[in-house]
């Protein structure tokens, strides 16, 4: 990392060399090329900015706290009509990196259902920065961008002759409910 905390995109950090005496800042911006490769390989159409920053804090002798904020600007196809769709993203991030971990879970607590952290990692050999910043513009890109205005579809298909299956008919009673309908209509 450079002294103000400036760090290039595919710079990897060996947290082991490190020094744990003091929080280390970074700030990650990358350039217009790295801004296409990433673009690419994430499915989008463009990622206008980004930028990356927080610090390494030092938790002990040899575990890693990551805080940070990563910042950026996407453009995507609209699901319906394709037209691009810009969104900014401003999402915090928090990664643990604990040099004991381990992923394998305790057979005697496996019917214990208690949610998993997943800010909880390894202790990586090396740290890619670019690496942390891609999976979380992935996680928090819009899943399904719609442009202003453009409605939610609702397709109906179906076989000729028959109705079209909505949504109140995939609803928890709607089964009782065709039932109680059918057994109706044999009183009659």
């Amino acid at each position: 990392m450079g002294h103000d905390g400036l760090t290039s995109w595919g710079t990897e950090l060996r947290l082991r060399d490190l020094s744990n005496a003091h929080a280390h800042p970074f700030r990650l911006i990358p350039t217009s090329e790295d801004m296409e490769v990433l673009a690419t390989a994430l499915g989008l159409s463009a990622v206008k900015k980004l930028r990356f920053e927080g610090k390494l804090t030092p938790i002990g002798k040899r575990d890693w706290q990551l805080t940070g904020t990563l910042g950026a600007t996407v453009v995507q196809p609209c699901v319906a009509t394709l037209a691009p769709v810009t969104t900014r993203i401003d999402t915090p991030l928090s990664r643990t990196y604990l040099a004991d971990h381990t992923d394998e879970i305790d057979t005697a607590d496996a019917e214990i259902e208690a949610p998993e952290d997943d800010t909880i990692e390894p202790l990586p050999a090396t740290l890619l920065l670019s690496l942390v910043a891609e999976e979380a513009l992935a996680l928090a890109a819009p899943d399904y961008p719609r442009a202003e205005g453009v409605e939610t579809v609702s397709a109906q298909i179906t076989e000729p002759g028959k109705a079209p299956l909505l949504d109140e008919d995939t609803k928890p009673f709607a089964s009782l409910k065709a039932l109680r309908d059918m057994l109706g209509k044999d009183d009659s």
